[in-house]
């Protein structure tokens, strides 16, 4: 594991678009694995920026992303699909027929689940699978539990999580309940994998994860068998290293 210490959030963001760039032009047909949440948002910036400049070329990249909720249709602006979308996927020369997202329209889980995988494994697997930290230790929607989930499956959200979101919805009822979300095993098939990390609050977890015992009580601390990660993170999210 390589762990980078970076300044700040700009310059954690400027070293996570670097490697996935490197990615992209040393392997123009690269698949990337990409994350939403708040972290990622300037390493997309960072890449679209690069993209403006004529640096990096997404034309022939295939994405596919980590996670979706059920029952939110791509329009939405709350999807991850609307995500991608805002920030990185219509601001590049990317194809968008080839970047996939679960699809939360589909209300048959076990269908969903499966189309997913199959979509991952007719990509031929992902190169380089970009990822966050929550502060529980969960990687994708892979939350804290007695045991790592494999593949793709749909994940009951926690309490904590629905009131969290509910600030983004109209009413209670509209706040989705459950996520579909690539699984551990999945997400340590990647070739390479890059963790970002920014902020005090992340301190602890950073820790636990990455230095801690490897239980599924802390999701991402399964990266630690995996033989290519970088975790980059700012000197606030390191502190306690």
């Amino acid at each position: 594991m390589k762990i980078i210490k970076t300044k700040d959030y700009d310059q954690m963001s400027r070293v996570a678009a670097n490697i996935i760039s490197a990615q992209v032009i040393i392997k123009p047909k690269c698949v990337l694995g990409l994350a939403t949440g708040s972290t990622p948002i300037g390493t997309y910036k960072q890449l679209v920026e690069w993209y403006k400049k004529g640096d990096v070329d997404f034309s022939e990249v295939t994405t596919v992303n980590l996670d979706e909720y059920k029952g939110l249709s791509p329009e939405n602006d709350q999807s991850y699909r609307y995500f991608m979308n805002t920030n990185l996927f219509d601001h590049v020369n990317i194809d968008k027929t080839r970047t996939f997202v679960p699809n939360g329209l589909e209300a048959d889980s076990e269908k969903a689940c499966s189309d997913y995988n199959q979509i991952i494994q007719d990509c031929g697997g992902i190169d380089l699978q970009l990822l966050g930290l929550g502060n529980n230790g969960h990687i994708g929607f892979n939350e804290p539990s007695n045991a790592f989930e494999k593949e793709t499956h749909c994940v009951a959200l926690t309490q904590s999580t629905i009131d969290a979101n509910a600030r983004f919805f109209a009413s209670m009822d509209e706040v989705p309940k459950e996520a579909y979300t690539m699984g551990i095993k999945t997400i340590m098939q990647a070739k390479k994998i890059v963790v970002v990390v920014n902020g005090a609050q992340k301190a602890d977890i950073v820790k636990k994860a990455f230095f801690g015992p490897i239980t599924p009580e802390v999701p991402a601390s399964i990266l630690q068998l995996h033989n290519d990660v970088t975790v980059v993170g700012d000197e606030a999210a390191l502190s306690a290293l």
